[in-house]
């Protein structure tokens, strides 16, 4: 139900080719029909039988009709699943047209061929590309002038524009790993994790084909340029190296899917050998691993929804033993980097939106023993930082925007005092966003960001801070007759419940009259104290150019505007989600950016709760509804700590098996329990088969009791049969989806396929 853990430091993943799209299958479109003609007469939609089973929780008693669909090892299931995609497949049939021309203007303004701005890092400069008709990114590298490791050669940097006229690959490249070698015969990939030794002679990655995200993890030695015998099967997120490369910590998952153990593998042995170093029992607790910038430790992560505790490993003695940084205590958050001998450890300890300290190394203990380098500050979110031998660089949240600073460090002990005022890097737009990018080097004299908005494509930045000179390395390509100025992009501030102001992100054509006929497409999440924050999108622009209006509302429950924004949207505030999301379209039919019969709304996951909550809420405001893996069953998977993530779940939703008042504020707003007699928006909703994170029985015992309860609605459900909870990995087949996503918006809200002046 949470978003999925990004890969580990290696590679730029924070400077991809493509801010959409690293994922995309064969080129076309495939124009495979139901065998159902589209010709043969109103279809039905598959019906799973009735089979009553009945749950109990604090004396009220539920009939649940369809909770056999969990059971995806019966063949009445899976048949059940293939009919429902048959159903959406032979309902869907006659946008075939518009999906292959959508298909197509995604393709034609991506650049498939394509190469990120190189990063320093060691001896290399490193870099991702992609290539035509290919659906995975390829990560390579080449050496760096001398390869002394010096940071400072920034004159040797492969420069963009410069590439050999056959392909975006300069003279002595390495192939570090070709995704798409890894993906044949297999119907999925995802590279969940990978780490470049500190030596920077292999490379360990970890595959996945099922969606499932259990990962096997292979060691390539990247001077052979072949994998070497050690294989480690059913491993998690998360790699970490011994400084002499010959020592790989790794995690392993429970039952529920929970990273819960650590475990160390010595190359060379079989992997039956690699020893257990740490476990944790608290079914509360993920178990993450990971390094410290510089390499000098291991760092063991274990943390709840609202508590974390660190352990550190000395990396040049990978068998001593961890040792605690400050034992967890309920509802402290932290996490940490290493300087020159000091902890720096950013914590929530008496400090709701964050502060940042500093500790010895050696020392352990309370909060209260270390120096506060910055103050908490109630408006402003201290969402993480990076560090620099002379400087380290925050990023932050303001008025529901990321910004980054920039805090020199001066002295030669410059963690004594309270750090002086930081330099903020300035934005031209509001809203927009701005990053810290991939900084792998500790000693570099450059710091690397980016910035975007829902009109400006990612720009990748560099910064010298000896001379204060920007640079632009790269700027996402946008093909064809893109123009930002075309298009106006504006932050609204809405009235909702409790006398707040939900923030609005919104972009338009400039020539789209405000006039309540304009089609809109209103996205929200809403959970986690995840901010879903403007950026820029190609794919949007298939419907920007067909006069649709796009917002996102950043309801409660999101981190928008700090910790306090994110409780008052969770456990028994959970419906403030909702009615934020409400608010919100109600406010742009009010004011004239739409109407009910041209509104649309969209949201995965977490946000696909919101989906299911506000169709039961306002089905008479939306037009159509894209509920994607939607988490709307959260009732009964709450009340099942079998399921994987429910115990983990508990500090985010609460526990209704036993706290009554949880129980019965969550039966007031989960989707499935209150599926309505009334006509519902015209509904899209996806699934995964091997999704771990939100069963794919979830949604379709949902599109079931929504097809019961009003013979009229019209529920489209597709299930990935191969896939997990991020839908298709290739890119091309995501952006069919995509295109798939479009043309049922378009259709529903009658918006029409031509784009203005085609």
């Amino acid at each position: 139900m949470t978003r999925r853990e990004p890969k580990a430091p290696g590679f730029s993943h924070g400077d991809d080719v493509s801010d959409e799209d690293q994922r995309t299958p064969e080129p076309g479109i495939s124009r495979a029909r139901s065998e159902t003609s589209q010709d043969a007469g109103p279809r039905r939609p598959p019906v799973a039988p009735r089979r009553a089973q009945t749950i109990e929780a604090h004396g009220d008693s539920r009939t649940d009709y369809w909770s056999w669909l969990r059971d995806s090892d019966n063949p009445e299931v899976l048949a059940h699943l293939r009919a429902e995609n048959a159903y959406a497949d032979a309902e869907l049939a006659r946008l075939d047209t518009l999906r292959a021309e959508l298909f197509e203007e995604i393709r034609s303004r991506i650049a498939e061929t394509d190469v990120s701005a190189p990063t320093r890092y060691g001896p290399w400069w490193y870099y991702d590309r992609t290539e035509e008709g290919l659906d995975y990114p390829i990560h390579c590298r080449v050496p760096a002038s001398g390869s002394t490791g010096s940071p400072d050669a920034s004159d040797s940097r492969p420069r963009l524009g410069e590439e050999p006229a056959g392909g975006p690959a300069w003279p002595g490249e390495v192939v570090v790993l070709d995704e798409n070698l890894l993906a044949e015969g297999h119907n999925y990939l995802d590279v969940g994790t990978m780490a470049i030794s500190p030596d920077h002679s292999l490379l360990a990655y970890g595959v996945d084909h099922s969606g499932e995200e259990h990962f096997t993890i292979h060691v390539r030695d990247l001077l052979a340029g072949a994998d070497l015998a050690d294989v480690l099967e059913d491993t998690s997120y998360g790699l970490a190296w011994s400084v002499d490369s010959q020592t790989l910590f790794y995690t392993r998952t429970d039952s529920a899917n929970r990273p819960f153990q650590l475990w160390r593998h010595s190359l060379g042995e079989a992997s039956h050998s690699d020893v257990m170093v740490m476990e944790e029992p608290d079914e509360r607790f993920h178990m993450g691993v990971g390094t410290t910038k510089d390499g000098a430790f291991v760092v063991v992560m274990l943390g709840s929804k609202i508590t974390s505790e660190v352990w550190l490993i000395d990396a040049s003695s990978p068998h001593s033993p961890p040792r605690l940084v400050c034992q967890r205590r309920q509802g402290v958050e932290y996490s940490l980097e290493h300087h020159s001998g000091t902890l720096l450890v950013l914590t929530n300890d008496q400090a709701p939106n964050f502060r940042l300290m500093a500790a010895p190394v050696g020392s352990s203990g309370q909060h209260e023993s270390w120096t506060e380098l910055i103050a908490e500050r109630p408006e402003v979110r201290l969402e993480g930082f990076d560090v620099f031998v002379d400087a380290l660089l925050c990023a932050e949240r303001f008025d529901a925007n990321p910004r980054i600073v920039l805090y020199r460090l001066e002295g030669d002990d410059p963690f004594r005092d309270p750090l002086p005022p930081g330099e903020m890097i300035e934005v031209p737009e509001d809203p927009s966003s701005c990053y810290p990018g991939w900084n792998p080097e500790i000693s570099s004299p450059v710091v690397r960001f980016e910035y975007s908005s829902l009109a400006t494509p990612r720009t990748v930045y560099e910064l010298d801070r000896r001379t204060g000179v920007v640079e632009v390395l790269k700027r996402q390509r946008v093909l064809g007759d893109y123009d930002p100025s075309a298009y106006v992009t504006e932050r609204l501030w809405v009235p909702a419940s409790g006398e707040v102001m939900v923030p609005v992100s919104v972009v338009r054509r400039r020539d789209v009259i405000l006039d309540g006929s304009a089609p809109c497409l209103l996205y929200g999440y809403g959970a986690y104290e995840i901010s879903i924050d403007p950026v820029f999108s190609s794919l949007r622009l298939s419907l920007l150019d067909r006069g649709f209006v796009f917002a996102i509302a950043h309801v409660r429950g999101g981190g928008e505007l700090g910790r306090r924004w994110y409780e008052d949207g969770k456990l028994l505030a959970k419906p403030h989600s909702f009615e934020d999301f409400v608010a919100v379209a109600r406010h742009l039919v009010e004011i004239g950016y739409t109407s009910p019969d041209r509104l649309a709304a969209r949201g995965g996951s977490a946000g696909g709760l919101l989906m299911g909550a506000v169709a039961n809420m306002a089905p008479e405001l939306f037009r159509a509804i894209v509920a994607e893996v939607p988490f709307v069953d959260c009732l009964n998977t709450m009340l099942d700590p079998s399921l994987p993530l429910t115990v983990i779940e508990w500090e985010e939703w609460g526990n209704p098996a036993a706290d009554r008042a949880v129980y019965e504020t969550m039966k007031t707003y989960a989707p499935y329990e209150n599926v309505r007699p009334d006509r519902y928006p015209d509904l899209y909703v996806t699934a995964g088969l091997g999704d771990p994170r939100v069963g794919y029985f979830e949604p379709a015992k949902w599109v079931q009791k929504l097809r019961a309860a009003n013979p009229d609605n019209r529920v489209i459900f597709k299930v990935e049969m191969d896939a997990g909870h991020a839908g298709p990995s290739g890119r091309y087949e995501a952006w069919r989806d995509e295109a798939r996503v479009m043309a049922f918006l378009l259709d529903a809200l009658g918006a029409g396929a031509d784009r203005p002046g085609s």
